[in-house]
């Protein structure tokens, strides 16, 4: 323990007897140190937060792809630092009094490409960090790219959708030049072939829907004919009249009025189409029995029965019911004739062409391309349409600037204090170094026990220094100027410290 106290007090004799080389050399290192830093420039930092707000105000199907408008967000958000958006923030801020060139302008633009960041702190959170030589500077730059993405994206929205809907315009007039020319030729052709046959598609359909409609022309005729048959065996035993009183000589009772009334809603009936089995015509025959049986045993009033006769109502019904039936049969056997002289028609034009049929099918493929194309254009022309008027009428995207830019009061860049600091202590650890590697370069024996070791013999006694008045005095005074260079490099970085704390205060 003592060996280690003597070594400690051997180093500080060592040192404090080359006291004026420490300190000088504290004195060059801290001032060729505090110089470099004087030369660093200062970095402020200005923040600003951006939040982005979808509004869709139209449905989620009409606003094209979903997350189109994200997408489009986060594209500007990673092309905002581009070269020509630096560009324009070197034009529109102060940067520009220290541009005389384009190359100076290539020079800032460099710059601020590594002076400014962009993070993404959630999906449509951001925040802009610039790094700039002022405060003001550094404001300006984040204010400045806050517009131009504002701009970037309200703009390039409406000139994206005016763009789109010229192109989907011009698109349109070519497909419907095309789907008129297709309309001509499918006209055409169904004037010279297909005539007036029933059905859609091509001319295989149409001859199926025509036979098709054939075979039902012939069952309805055949019901017709079957109905027309059956209303005539009704008129053939039905009489035309019934017996009843003529002229002057008397006229009906009550119960021949009643069965008069009866025939007539059993003719109704049957006009309806009620068969035998209905349970209106049932009734209306047991009505028919009774009040013909009453009607016999009525005495005809005002003359003797007999002298005259009225005409049957059922007879007359079924007489209209058989006209009825005759003319429907008549406009059956004209269709079937009509249906039967186009199909013959139309096999004999494909008999002497064979290839209609194949020409139809094209045409008519062709025709259905053009007509749905056509149709899918001018749908998506609609939807571009009405979001483009949506995106002139209502923001689309909503921007809020959550933080607005920052003006910074004490740059981020360098740390002066900090690094003066670190320059005074430098200097201090720099001078004890240097007086204490010159004094162990010089070979001297501050002690006797070191120069018994170095010698290997005994030393008998030591003498110490005897310093005279006038020596002592002049020690006294060096002493007092040693102290005033040490005071001297003290004060000088408290007011380096002193200056630096002004500097900010004023800048803030």
């Amino acid at each position: 323990m003592n060996g280690i106290y003597d070594e400690a007090r051997i180093a500080l004799h060592a040192v404090w007897t080359r006291r004026w080389l420490a300190l000088g050399v504290a004195w060059a290192i801290c001032v060729a140190g505090w110089l470099v830093v004087s030369q660093i420039p200062s970095r402020y930092e200005s923040r600003a937060r951006v939040l982005i707000q979808m509004q869709n105000v139209l449905p989620d199907s009409m606003n094209g792809t979903p997350g189109d408008q994200q997408k489009n967000i986060d594209q500007i958000r990673q092309t905002l630092v581009s070269a020509v958006n630096l560009e324009k923030v070197v034009r529109g801020t102060d940067l520009a009094n220290t541009v005389s060139s384009d190359r100076d302008v290539a020079d800032r633009v460099a710059g601020l490409s590594q002076a400014i960041k962009i993070t993404a702190q959630q999906d449509n959170l951001f925040e802009i960090t610039t790094s700039a030589a002022s405060p003001k500077l550094a404001r300006t730059i984040t204010q400045k790219l806050i517009d131009i993405f504002v701009e970037q994206n309200l703009a390039g929205d409406r000139s994206s959708t005016t763009q789109s809907v010229r192109f989907l315009d011009s698109q349109l007039e070519q497909r419907q030049k095309a789907l008129a020319d297709a309309e001509a030729k499918r006209a055409d052709f169904q004037n010279r072939y297909l005539g007036s046959l029933p059905g859609t598609g091509s001319v295989a359909d149409r001859i199926g829907a025509a036979r098709s409609q054939m075979a039902q022309v012939d069952g309805d005729l055949a019901a017709a004919q079957s109905s027309l048959g059956a209303v005539s065996g009704q008129m053939a035993g039905t009489p035309a009249t019934v017996a009843g009183a003529g002229g002057t000589a008397g006229s009906a009772g009550p119960a021949r009025a009643r069965l008069a009334a009866i025939q007539g809603q059993l003719a109704d009936a049957r006009a309806r189409g009620y068969t035998d089995s209905h349970p209106d015509v049932i009734a209306l025959k047991g009505q028919l029995a009774a009040a013909t049986a009453a009607a016999r045993g009525e005495p005809l009033s005002g003359g003797s029965a007999g002298a005259g006769s009225t005409p049957n109502p059922l007879y007359m019904s079924l007489q209209a019911m058989q006209a009825d039936r005759q003319a429907q049969v008549a406009a059956l056997r004209m269709r079937k004739a009509q249906l039967q002289g186009d199909l013959d028609l139309l096999n004999s034009k494909l008999a002497g062409d064979p290839e209609v049929a194949a020409q139809q099918g094209e045409i008519e493929r062709n025709y259905q391309v053009m007509k749905d194309a056509y149709d899918q254009l001018l749908a998506n022309r609609e939807q571009v349409a009405l979001r483009g008027q949506a995106q002139t009428q209502t923001d689309a995207v909503k921007f809020n600037v959550i933080d607005p830019p920052t003006t910074p009061r004490t740059p981020v860049a360098p740390n002066r204090m900090l690094l003066l600091t670190g320059v005074f202590l430098a200097g201090l650890g720099g001078g004890i170094a240097a007086a204490f590697a010159l004094s162990q370069l010089r070979g001297t024996f501050p002690t006797a026990s070191r120069l018994e070791n170095a010698s290997g013999m005994t030393v008998i006694g030591a003498i110490g220094e005897v310093v005279t008045r006038a020596q002592s005095d002049e020690r006294r005074k060096r002493l007092k100027l040693f102290a005033g260079g040490t005071a001297a490099l003290a004060v000088a970085y408290v007011l380096l410290l002193g200056v630096e704390i002004l500097q900010r205060g004023m800048t803030a």
